[in-house]
């Protein structure tokens, strides 16, 4: 799903396609991300795949970053995005030292910061790049 959504969004990543594929399509690769990565986690629906969300371990401030978040066009428009956004924010909320969870928005996605928003995410700043940083902070499970 990861190289699917590079080949058909590519606008939206940091990651190229080419960075995954060839040389760089490996086992050791794929094994060091899901290792890096704690949170990985695929949405189906009837079957089919209908979403993807990552989120990594926290920095020393506290702050996991959500990342690799996609849905495929035809689950668009059906909640898959939210979802995804949920179950991230779930696992967030059950780790140690997670307080807050950052996000970067490539600019002129504005479908993406809309699902952001309305999950409760807010405008930190725009980085060098033209990247928007969003942040939201960890609820935990009793707060809930």
């Amino acid at each position: 799903m990861r190289l699917t959504a590079l080949s058909q969004d590519p606008e939206a990543y940091e990651s190229a396609l080419r960075d995954w594929s060839g040389a760089g399509d490996t086992e050791e690769r794929w094994r060091g991300r899901l290792t890096d990565v704690p949170f990985n986690a695929v949405l189906t629906e009837g079957g089919s795949p209908a979403g993807m969300v990552s989120v990594t371990a926290p920095d020393g401030d506290g702050l996991a970053e959500l990342i690799s978040l996609w849905v495929p066009p035809h689950a668009r428009g059906r909640g898959a995005g939210d979802t995804a956004v949920r179950a991230a924010l779930e696992w967030a909320g059950r780790q140690r030292g997670v307080h807050q969870v950052g996000l970067g928005v490539r600019p002129g996605n504005d479908r993406a910061v809309a699902l952001f928003a309305r999950n409760g995410f807010t405008r930190a700043r725009v980085d060098e790049g033209g990247e928007l940083r969003m942040t939201r902070p960890v609820r935990r499970e009793a707060e809930d």
